[in-house]
């Protein structure tokens, strides 16, 4: 018994160690009260509608936390009288902020809801700031969203007292506010009538499942007017909290499986993204989840980068002898999980996972992309797990801070100057290869692997560097620690058994167990000058392309 009650004493002090941990993850949390124009919306039936707190998450950091406890319906009264106001206000920290937006139930006549401007109205709007006070956090005020209310062409206010109230609080209480409704109220105003339905609940009947007879709603928005009045929220955010400033993250698209994105799969953003698009980079935002798809990043898809928040994983289960619809074997290129074609391609904090097993050639990722840079990533699977693709061209890619993982050849590619930056390489089987380069004769340089950690399961051993796929091939390893398995020879032949001076693999100052060189195979080359192999060299090429700039560009636009 004494043995149980240590045992779940050991679980309750995990879990909370855990949940602390998961709370310092953040700097702050967000609370959001208000109604339905804020609120999270039910998705049944292809809703599209959405209020702009759903989708407020994809404008912040991951360290932010956003909690969105608007509701439909609710007035300021209600929405105390329900308790609503009251779970809030208990789990405010110091430094949260709550965001307070009411006003169109306030003004409904029924008692359960109704308030007075110049009275009940300001009186629960002061308590929430002031209670908010209390407990260390930051109040922000806004007032309502504007109703898209045409009147003889002109749009014509419906909120009257209770447009100005919130603004009268905030200047009485000093505390932040956001007119919203002048902001919305100008938008929809340019946009006019007729144009301005497309931002709101305006559905054709027979179109949506959520509703068969068609919708005209001028007070909720859909996905697209949520995203702008988001936007809006947050530009005069950072001009009225500054300190928020450093959080917000501009992308112009969000892929989120919750519905709190433009769009809920991979495969829609990409194809969003305007073919050959001139004025540069297209920034999606992948938020958490794992996502079963068979991604295509088309040649016509440029400069596009793809941001994972944490947890994200592009997973799929198609391998080489799998047959196709048509019948026929997949084969290798075939079976990839995701094909990234569109040149300028970048990446950070994605898994890009194949998991069919043990079952022969399946490929997580495809990279026929030049100038692709992989920062922070993960590529998971067992035989040939990534394939960086040139067999048409050549084609530099830089992959920074990745893990890669497999078993047999599990780095492969045709013709690719391929740089990895202080990645972790993890073997997963006895016996296997690392890299397997086919890299055409007369090319300066193959795939180079600098400053990064060879790793292996538990009990696995006699692992080779690599071999030549094809007789030129090249792989070289600058600075690299290698763990004891590894097999002495480094290097094994493959489809040049008759000409050992054709491959050009080789390595220059190993550490580790595995770092034995002078038991290494014969005909690996000794490298004497490692410059030759530094990042610029690799990947510069006749267009001068900076690797490392372009990845601290990527990396830090916001």
């Amino acid at each position: 018994m004494k043995k149980f009650l240590s045992a779940l004493a050991t679980i309750a002090i995990m879990l909370l160690l855990l949940s602390a941990r998961s709370e310092q993850e953040y700097a702050f949390t967000i609370y959001m009260i208000g109604d339905s124009t804020m609120a999270n919306k039910n998705l049944k039936g292809g809703n599209p509608e959405r209020g702009w707190g759903f989708v407020l998450p994809g404008f912040f950091s991951e360290e932010v936390r956003i909690e969105n406890h608007a509701k439909n319906g609710r007035s300021t009264k209600s929405f105390i009288d329900e308790g609503r106001w009251e779970k809030v206000r208990s789990q405010i920290k110091e430094g949260d902020y709550v965001f307070i937006q009411f006003g169109h139930n306030d003004a409904k006549a029924d008692e359960k809801r109704h308030t007075e401007p110049g009275s009940t109205f300001d009186d629960n709007l002061r308590r929430f700031v002031n209670e908010t006070r209390e407990k260390g956090g930051i109040p922000v005020l806004f007032n309502s969203i504007v109703r898209r209310n045409f009147v003889n062409d002109t749009l014509t206010d419906t909120h009257g007292a209770y447009r100005e109230v919130p603004k009268r609080i905030a200047q009485e209480l000093n505390v932040p506010f956001i007119d919203h409704n002048a902001l919305t109220h100008n938008w929809v105003a340019s946009l006019g009538d007729e144009a301005s339905r497309q931002y709101f609940m305006w559905v054709e009947p027979n179109t949506l499942a959520c509703c068969p007879d068609g919708k005209l709603d001028n007070t909720h928005l859909n996905i697209q007017g949520a995203k702008i009045v988001a936007r809006m929220a947050v530009n005069e955010l950072i001009q009225k909290v500054p300190l928020l400033a450093q959080y917000v993250r501009h992308y112009d698209l969000v892929v989120a499986q919750d519905g709190s994105g433009d769009v809920f799969t991979i495969q829609e953003a990409i194809n969003l993204v305007p073919d050959y698009r001139k004025s540069g980079e297209t920034r999606i935002l992948i938020r958490k989840g794992t996502y079963h798809e068979k991604l295509i990043v088309p040649t016509s898809k440029q400069a596009v980068s793809l941001i994972g928040e944490e947890g994200v994983v592009i997973t799929g289960s198609d391998y080489a002898k799998k047959l196709n619809r048509m019948g026929e074997e997949m084969g290798t290129s075939g079976s990839s999980t995701c094909y990234i074609y569109g040149d300028n391609f970048y990446a950070e904090n994605i898994t890009f996972e194949n998991n069919a097993g043990m079952v022969g050639q399946a490929v997580a990722a495809l990279v026929d992309s030049d100038r692709a840079i992989f920062y922070r990533c993960r590529f998971l699977g067992n035989q040939d797990t990534l394939y960086p693709y040139g067999k048409e061209r050549r084609i530099r890619q830089y992959y920074k801070e990745c893990y890669i993982e497999g078993t047999v050849d599990f780095i492969f590619g045709w013709d690719v100057a391929a740089y990895f930056d202080n990645c972790t390489i993890h073997c997963k089987r006895d016996k296997g290869y690392i890299a397997a380069p086919a890299t055409p004769q007369g090319s300066p340089c193959g795939f180079v692997f600098s400053h990064c950690h060879l790793t292996a399961d538990k009990g696995v051993e006699n692992v080779y560097l690599g071999r030549p796929w094809r007789p030129y091939g090249q792989a070289v390893y600058l600075y690299c620690e290698m763990d004891n398995y590894i097999h002495p020879e480094g290097w094994r032949v493959w489809h040049n058994k008759d000409n050992l001076n054709t491959p050009t693999m080789g390595e220059y100052n190993s550490t580790g167990e595995g770092a034995v060189s002078n038991q290494r195979a014969s005909w690996a080359v000794k490298i004497d000058n490692p410059s030759h192999y530094n990042i610029d060299t690799v990947l510069r090429g006749n267009d001068n392309w900076d690797a490392t700039q372009e990845l601290i560009k990527r990396h830090t636009t916001r």
